[in-house]
């Protein structure tokens, strides 16, 4: 693969019906490209956490999967509020979620954490009241 693949998604805030469509098309994709299960999961849950995370708190966004020779790079924006203390927000367990997010079984405060964990590199650029800007790798 000389060129890099380019997937595109527009990811529906506050629609939890679909959310997961963009990480379960990119997983249809990676197999298609003969990927290592072992990649396809990785990418696959750091991508589902991050849409659920656009879904909950910043009404959507976009995401991009560009996946080349030496590694597939996953970038996550949106115009949301921002995140006032990332290293706080880094923390397993701690969310803002709201109770009727937390009755629908989201918002465990594992989002950001899982992204870092199954991703080689995460790297947050976020300004509050403009929105968030999540770029993530998994190498080939």
């Amino acid at each position: 693969m000389s060129e890099p693949l380019v997937f595109h998604f527009d990811v529906d805030g506050e629609n939890f019906t679909s959310a997961g469509q963009a990480s379960t098309q990119v997983k249809k994709n990676l197999r298609q490209l003969g990927l290592s299960p072992e990649i396809i999961r990785r990418v696959s849950i750091a991508m589902y956490e991050g849409e659920i995370n656009m879904v909950i708190h910043a009404d959507g966004g976009t995401a991009d999967v560009i996946v080349s020779d030496d590694g597939i790079d996953i970038v996550l924006k949106d115009q949301g509020p921002g995140i006032p203390n990332v290293e706080q927000a880094m923390q397993e367990g701690f969310s803002t979620a709201t109770d009727s997010i937390r009755s629908l079984g989201f918002g465990a405060g594992m989002g950001l954490p899982n992204m870092k964990r199954y991703t080689d590199s995460m790297n947050i650029d976020t300004v509050v009241g403009e929105g968030t800007t999540v770029t993530m790798r998994v190498d080939l």
